[in-house]
């Protein structure tokens, strides 16, 4: 059978779904390379998966095993446009796959934005994950009260752990340098701002049914944002909308506060303003504004200021409000839109190219999504390879092995990950947590080494 060479850049979940597909070929021997900037595989399944929810993560296994393939090769530690340019791989592959995600944020575009106790949900997430590039973010947690804007699940992950009862954290994966933090936080009380009203949400069922589960933590809701809601939208909502309506209710019907000792507050049809500053020029009150919602002719609800304000004094501001591609050099890419430019996965502009994931549907979906999206993206190339009539001699694809070797001369292999699983796990194992997680790249490599 006639052999190809693909390259899969990014090794999160997309990545992995893609790889699975091109080594399933029935057609070819495709043999893949994924080449990943880290030392470590899963993307956000390792640094973006609230610790607390650890069941998510074991679609891990399935990743492991598309790993363990024979035609598989995993290459950590390189980066485009550090270490290989695109140049030099669409020179070495017959096709790659960019699936690199979305790593940035989007701001909040007000006065204050930027201020010292202003940080992103990727900065955050990342910090209390263990991802290199955010092991130093020290967030401030000695205030009482901080405000998580954004109506979706990543804003709920950010509320919970920073209200969450230590005994059930301490159990988890998280950081350590996080839990040090964490442990000796001052915070009581997390606001969610949301800009329009429960209806619009973006959260997850599963999500919102977990929440009176929280030990000390008292939910609180404004019966007011549920009056006048029509059933009949409801029910034109979906699936999910019912589902989250019907949990949202038992929140505010069968868990009413009691005094607990710490608060995640909800505040629906509020946008934020401005972030005030205190003497210390750090964050030290939110400005908001509230909104009527009013639907268009096309039934979609938008949120309007009607010039009310109100200020919340606050010591830590989050934003949750999307996260945001940024481009790889000299690939094609949409600022506008944030995404490489495609069609069903072709990118548009390219040579033999593909794109998977966040970065070629913009970030939207659960990490599930990620399966059809890469199979067809797969699908695409195959059908190209298979067009084009490659078949690649088994010494180009370990003459390509040993080009990556020479380019990045800490590369990180699968047998190298292997090692560095078994030193986090291994040092998790005494306090019974799944692993204690090596959060620099000094100390990824040195375990790798050792």
């Amino acid at each position: 059978m006639a052999r190809a060479l693909v390259a899969v850049v990014g090794s999160g979940p997309a990545g992995f779904y893609t790889a699975a597909t091109l080594l399933r070929s029935e057609e070819l021997d495709v043999h893949v390379d994924m080449i990943e900037k880290l030392p470590t595989p899963w993307g956000l399944v390792r640094s973006g998966v609230a610790p607390d929810h650890p069941k998510i993560k074991t679609v891990s296994v399935a990743f492991a095993r598309t790993a363990d393939h024979e035609r598989f090769r995993f290459c950590g530690n390189v980066e485009v446009g550090r270490d290989v340019t695109r140049a030099e791989l669409l020179e070495r592959y017959d096709a790659v796959v960019y699936s690199i995600g979305a790593q940035s944020d989007n701001h909040l575009g007000i006065p204050g934005d930027d201020l010292p106790g202003s940080i992103a949900s990727t900065a955050f997430v990342g910090w209390y994950n263990g991802h290199p590039e955010f092991r130093d973010l020290a967030p401030d947690l000695n205030v009482e009260r901080a405000v998580v804007i954004g109506a979706g699940n990543v804003a709920l992950d950010v509320a919970r752990m920073l209200i969450t009862d230590m005994a059930e954290l301490d159990t988890t994966d998280t950081a350590d340098h996080a839990l040090d933090v964490l442990r000796a936080s001052k915070v009581k009380e997390v606001v969610i701002v949301a800009r329009r009203g429960p209806l619009q949400g973006a959260f997850t069922t599963p999500e919102l049914s977990e929440l009176p589960d929280l030990e000390g933590v008292d939910i609180v809701l404004n019966p007011a944002d549920f009056e006048g809601i029509d059933p009949a939208d409801i029910t034109a909502g979906g699936h999910t909308v019912r589902t989250n309506m019907e949990a949202l209710h038992r929140l505010l019907n069968d868990h009413p506060p009691t005094g607990k000792p710490r608060r995640m507050v909800f505040r629906f049809a509020h946008s934020p303003i401005a972030l005030h500053a205190g003497p210390d020029g750090r964050v030290a009150s939110i400005e908001l504004g509230s909104n009527d919602l009013v639907a268009d002719d096309s039934g979609y609800v938008r949120a309007v200021d009607n010039g009310a304000r109100e200020t919340l004094e606050c010591g830590l501001v989050v934003r949750a409000v999307g996260y945001r591609a940024l481009p790889l050099p000299d690939v094609p890419f949409d600022e506008k839109r944030a995404v490489i430019p495609n069609e069903d996965g072709r990118v548009i502009g390219g040579d033999r190219e593909y794109v998977a994931g966040w970065i070629k549907r913009g970030p939207s979906g659960v990490i599930g999504t990620n399966r059809k999206d890469g199979q067809q993206s797969a699908e695409a190339a195959l059908a190209d390879l298979v067009k084009a009539g490659v078949d690649r001699s088994e010494a180009d694809i370990a003459a390509v092995g040993e080009f990556l070797r020479e380019r990045s001369s800490q590369l990180v292999t699968e047998a190298d990950w292997r090692v560095i699983d078994g030193v986090e796990v291994g040092a998790g194992k005494p306090t019974g947590r799944p692993r204690v997680k090596l959060c620099t790249v000094e100390e990824l490599l040195a375990a790798a080494r050792g």
